[in-house]
């Protein structure tokens, strides 16, 4: 990824990049159209260049995770208002504050499961998360409690965000696109788990669901942390009452509320693999 010497006799990319800095001062340099196109942002961010920038994203982080060696990942998905348990009480609501239990859980979770990705070099089982506070904060926390790696998925957002302390420095990415992001977090998925949280953690827990339930994905190990706030938010019956599920696809997903518990859920889960028919069409 990073080859600043490819093995051939032509000038590369970085010695133009550099020439170009110390051209003569004249109008014709200065104008936008004498830039060298791939370095001039003005160009790359024009609506028309959208594809190469889609492509580009998709890209860098995958040149990077091939690069470290890494094969799958084990998702971590949760609220970035969660705290940890003792800075419970800056929370803005008692709930809130009564969520900071599954910080915890989520930083034990990723601990023992780092210390199953060290055991293959750190190429198997790696965390990942969204890169940001809260339960995120708490997954890439986990990997350093165990000494190993952990990703960062982050994206640009208004209000928003520096990477949280914690995430490997050389596997902490940042995207603009949320189609990019979400797809790195899903291409080398070996279990999904979703912790409470808000907007974010539903977008991201319906679809990685959808691609199951149609099929798209394997069925990997898909685990809700917080069965009583899973339940009190979303009526999974009513959903299969309705119709609108089938039956089948409340199995696509397991509760569990404990490191421990999601750990041996993971274990017992069986093979993973693609469902040939969608219940209930």
């Amino acid at each position: 990824m990073s080859d600043k010497n490819p093995k051939h006799p032509m000038r590369h990319a970085h010695q133009d990049v550099e020439k170009a800095k110390d051209i003569p001062d004249t109008p014709q340099t200065r104008a936008p159209a004498y830039r060298l196109a791939f370095s001039d942002e003005d160009f790359m961010c024009q609506p028309a260049l959208r594809p190469v920038r889609l492509q580009l994203e998709l890209l860098k982080t995958e040149m990077a995770m091939e690069e470290h060696g890494i094969e799958s990942t084990i998702v971590m998905f949760g609220g970035a208002r969660i705290p940890e348990p003792a800075k419970k009480d800056t929370a803005r609501t008692q709930t809130l504050a009564d969520l900071s239990a599954f910080y915890d859980e989520a930083r034990e979770f990723a601990r023992l499961m780092t210390l199953r990705s060290m055991e293959s070099n750190g190429r198997e089982d790696v965390v990942v998360t969204g890169g940001g506070p809260g339960v995120m904060e708490a997954g890439n926390r986990g990997a350093v409690d165990a000494g190993g790696a952990s990703i960062g998925l982050n994206i640009v957002l208004p209000h928003e965000q520096a990477p949280n302390e914690y995430v490997t420095p050389e596997l902490c990415f940042n995207f603009h696109y949320f189609a990019i992001r979400k797809m790195h977090f899903l291409m080398r998925a070996k279990a999904v788990c979703v912790f409470p949280g808000g907007f974010g953690t539903l977008d991201e827990l319906f679809e990685a669901l959808t691609l199951i339930q149609t099929g798209r994905m394997d069925r990997v190990p898909f685990l809700l942390f917080g069965k009583d706030f899973w339940e009190k938010i979303i009526n999974w019956d009513a959903l299969s009452d309705a119709g609108t599920i089938a039956a089948e696809d409340l199995d696509l997903f397991q509760f569990v509320d404990s490191a421990q518990e999601a750990i041996d859920a993971i274990d017992a889960w069986g093979e993973n693999h693609a469902r040939d028919a969608l219940p209930g069409r």
